[in-house]
Formats: C-alpha cells, sequence, structure tokens
C-alpha cells in the first residue's frame, strides 16, 4: 500500500469510535446519523459506533429519488435512516441551496413529472410516491440565503 495512504487512514481511524455487536442477539435494527460537520453515528446488528469524517465531506452526496437528483447547488446538511425488519425505514435529509423555495418545489415537481413519478405541491412541501410505493415528502422553507429542505421518505421494504 502507498505510504501516503496508509498515513491518511490514520486520523480516520482514530478518530472512530466502534464497538462490536452481537448478531445473534437478534437486534436487526439499523440506524444511521450524520450531521453537516461530519458526525456520523450508527448502529448496525454487528457494530455500533461513530467516526468524524471530515467537514463538507457529505455536502455533494448523490440523492436520487426515482431518477430526480437534488436541486443543481444544493448541499445536504443532515441525514438520518431508521430501519428495522418488519416495520421498513424511514429516510430523513436536509439540504440547503441558493434558490428562492417557490423555484424549488418547481424544480422537484417538474423532474418528478419527467420521470413518470406523480408529485405535486401542497403548501409549502412537495408529495407523491416513489414507483415502489413509498411516500416521500419535501420540506421546503425560505432560509438567509436561498431555501432549505428536508426529504422524508417512508419505505415499506
Amino acid at each position: 500500500m502507498n505510504r501516503s495512504a496508509l498515513l491518511l487512514l490514520v486520523p480516520l481511524l482514530a478518530a472512530c469510535n466502534v464497538h462490536s455487536k452481537n448478531p445473534a442477539d437478534g437486534d436487526e435494527n439499523v440506524s444511521i446519523h450524520a450531521d453537516d460537520s461530519g458526525h456520523v453515528s450508527f448502529n448496525l446488528p454487528i457494530a455500533q459506533g461513530q467516526v468524524k469524517l471530515p467537514e463538507g465531506m457529505m455536502n455533494h452526496g448523490d440523492v436520487d429519488i426515482d431518477g430526480v437528483k437534488l436541486m443543481p447547488g444544493s448541499k445536504i446538511s443532515g441525514f438520518n435512516l431508521d430501519a428495522s425488519k418488519g416495520r421498513g425505514a424511514n429516510i430523513d435529509m436536509s439540504f440547503t441551496t441558493p434558490a428562492a423555495p417557490d423555484a424549488v418545489r418547481a424544480y422537484y415537481v417538474d423532474q418528478f413529472k419527467q420521470k413518470g413519478v406523480n408529485a405535486a405541491v401542497s403548501g409549502d412541501e412537495v408529495i407523491g410516491k416513489s414507483k415502489d410505493g413509498s411516500p416521500f415528502a419535501i420540506h421546503i422553507s425560505p432560509a438567509a440565503s436561498g431555501s432549505q429542505g428536508k426529504i422524508e421518505i417512508q419505505s415499506k421494504d
């Protein structure tokens, strides 16, 4: 392994707090929570812990709901996933964008229609169902430099 690549791993490993779990205990719940400063906590059937990623690493995540990407210029500011066997998963993702709220809502409605997904504006949010039937809502509100939003998806799988 390249010596510089090995040196890059040292700070990441030093910032980790990971504990193994016994998957035989039957806990099949999964949760992952991340914020824009790089703090990520996770609880998986085999391990739980926290890790600190470089600040800004989440900002340029590749989000895709039935082919619809985040509005250009948007940055992810938070992420939560809570899933359990038999109850499905809830996914919440926060983002910021420099565009005004009405432009953001229009972007998402237009993009979903182009992908054949029914979506409509309802108050300050865009609501719809993904192609697999999972309901979603994109809440959009004004922010100091454009808009802030939160994508909520409820999956039954």
